[in-house]
């Protein structure tokens, strides 16, 4: 019995020991712990890097989808880089051109155009007329172009404004607005088209139409990104100002879609980079959103 005894405290002991070894190992050299933790952590930075997408290039898909998901003119993912430590530079392809777009790393929002912002004694003392007449290219008839997307927020701040002027100094100067592109939806697709059959058919009502627009419609359809919205509205207020809605409506199935071509065509031709681009004389003109920095600029081109 005492054999016996003695065997099974010597088998608790042996297994109280083997227990322990572990700890006993790690606490006489703590370089174990440190290398158990660092073999996990590339275990895991392996899967991280090699299984699965970098977080770049799903920000860039993820956006791809959201622009596809709204119709319109379909887009394709391309690539990606660090633009800054918020921002990924994200390359899009359309109708075979690479459009870049920059995009917060939380994928939450984007812009068209990034612009460093430099501040000078000079440039602080440039009042906002020096700033539009900047690059302007002298002509005896100017060419005024407004490159903007119809339902491109930024592009109806441009584009009230420049009605004003139009409709000022439109014996003076040659005014078009160029509707390149369509990311917002089918209303968006629609519109474009409307606004450039009205040039074709009563363009000496185009502007009148577009600074409406911008009040009447923009608000209203804008919201609901609803396509027949936009179709109806469209030709009432086209029917208020006289112009043949039916005749641009026939533009707009028969031509539209060369007419919106012809547009994007000549936006990368001419490098507009985002909406909206302000072009007098063939030249990317820098001037404040209103309509006097907009008459400046045409009156010194």
């Amino acid at each position: 019995m005492v054999k016996k005894k003695s065997g099974n405290s010597h088998a608790k002991k042996s297994s109280e020991k083997s227990e322990k070894r572990p700890t006993t190992v790690i606490s006489k050299n703590p370089w174990v712990l440190v290398t158990i933790i660092l073999l996990a952590l590339t275990i895991f930075l392996l899967v991280a890097n090699y299984g699965g997408k970098s977080s770049g290039e799903k920000v860039g898909e993820a956006f791809v989808d959201f622009i596809n998901s709204k119709g319109g003119a379909q887009i394709e993912y391309v690539n990606f880089s660090d633009f800054s430590p918020d921002l990924y530079k994200v390359f899009v392809s359309s109708n075979g051109a690479e459009i870049p777009v920059y995009i917060t790393k939380d994928g939450k929002y984007f812009v068209q155009i990034v612009s460093e912002i430099k501040t000078t004694e000079s440039s602080d003392k440039k009042d906002q007329g020096d700033s539009a007449k900047e690059g302007v290219v002298k002509s005896d008839r100017p060419s005024v172009q407004l490159f903007i997307w119809s339902y491109c927020p930024y592009g109806v701040t441009a584009q009230k404004p420049l009605s004003e002027v139009a409709a000022l100094l439109g014996d003076y100067a040659d005014f078009e607005g160029v509707l390149y592109y369509a990311g917002h939806g089918e209303h968006e697709v629609e519109q474009n088209k409307i606004q450039e059959c009205i040039q074709k058919i009563a363009p000496e009502s185009y502007w009148e139409y577009a600074g409406k627009f911008v009040d009447q419609i923009y608000p209203k359809c804008g919201q609901s990104r609803d396509k027949q919205c936009d179709l109806t509205e469209s030709v009432a207020l086209m029917n208020s100002l006289g112009i043949d809605s039916a005749a641009v409506m026939s533009c707009v199935d028969s031509e539209g879609d060369s007419l919106a071509d012809k547009s994007y065509k000549l936006a990368q031709e001419l490098g507009v980079r985002g909406s909206p681009t302000l072009i007098i004389n063939g030249k990317v003109v820098n001037a404040a959103r209103n309509a006097q920095a907009y008459k400046e600029a045409v009156c010194e081109a």
